[in-house]
């Protein structure tokens, strides 16, 4: 027997099923690639089987949400279709675990907890997106950017202490540095008979650049008066930080890696090499008596 609390669940269940059929339905007519369509359709039909399953215990139809539905539409457009969808059902691993608490008054709730966890993560595993087939070019021009650049603003902070000054000098040097990449990049893809080469190419040298246009920022917004230099640089970092954390979590999540151990990884390389930086800027502006 159903209690009154159990049954608000179920209609809470309810909902969030028929949210992600219609989620998964529109989003099969929107995409233009008829593999991953296919996927989505997949998937909005076991999310409609999953609703049934409970509309049948409830006796009540439940409407989608769809103020969750466009914001999840919002996300989609924004973030890209696997992190969006893999995103999605980690939230919802939590709502399959919640069904093993109905097993004893509704056969079959176990079974299709598992079943939502096994199949859809099996689909989400099946989309294809062109944008993570470059993930290795996009961590190649970022990690560079960030070891290479945060180092750079580090040391030239404390050799120049002038906040133009630096944010010019690490323009210039990111610049320089993000066409190197992306020809560094081609090359090596060229040596591999990589077709994709030029795109891969265009990742690096756009990760590098966007990187390095982040990173100067506060020297050019930050007021240089008074400790403004320091400012600068301590924000510097702290986007630097940022930049690692969202990349890393979007990473694990688009293509199910380990989050902490690559996190701790990249941002103990890129803060390390900042901080050698930061006492070699301070020995050369010592040593050579750099004052400006």
């Amino acid at each position: 027997m159903v209690t009154e609390e159990q049954r608000k669940k179920i209609l809470v269940f309810q909902r969030d099923e028929m949210t992600n059929y219609q989620l998964y339905k529109k989003l099969a007519s929107l995409i233009k690639d008829p593999h991953n369509a296919e996927v989505m359709r997949e998937m909005a039909d076991t999310e409609l089987r999953h609703y049934e399953f409970w509309k049948a215990v409830s006796k009540t139809e439940v409407k989608s949400d769809s103020l969750k539905m466009n914001f999840l539409l919002l996300m989609v457009r924004l973030f890209g279709l696997t992190f969006s969808i893999k995103l999605l059902e980690k939230g919802e691993a939590a709502g399959a675990k919640e069904y093993a608490e109905f097993d004893s008054v509704i056969p079959g709730a176990v079974k299709l907890g598992k079943e939502e966890e096994e199949h859809e993560d099996e689909l989400a595993g099946m989309i294809r997106e062109e944008f993570l087939s470059y993930v290795g070019s996009i961590v190649l021009g970022l990690n560079d950017a960030l070891v290479e650049l945060t180092g750079t603003l580090a040391g030239l902070t404390f050799a120049l202490q002038n906040g133009q000054l630096v944010a010019v000098s690490g323009l210039i040097t990111g610049i320089a540095a993000a066409f190197s990449m992306a020809a560094s990049e081609f090359l090596s893809a060229r040596a591999d008979n990589d077709a994709k080469a030029g795109r891969s190419a265009l990742y690096t040298g756009a990760a590098y650049l966007i990187t390095v246009i982040l990173l100067i920022l506060p020297y050019l917004l930050v007021p240089q008066v008074g400790n403004g230099i320091f400012i600068s640089l301590a924000i510097t970092l702290l986007i630097a930080i940022l930049i690692i954390l969202c990349f890393n979590f979007y990473i694990s999540v688009a293509k199910d890696l380990p989050f902490k151990q690559r996190f701790l990884e990249m941002l103990g390389i890129s803060m390390g090499v900042s901080a050698l930086s930061f006492f070699v800027g301070l020995i050369v502006r010592n040593v050579f008596g750099i004052e400006i």
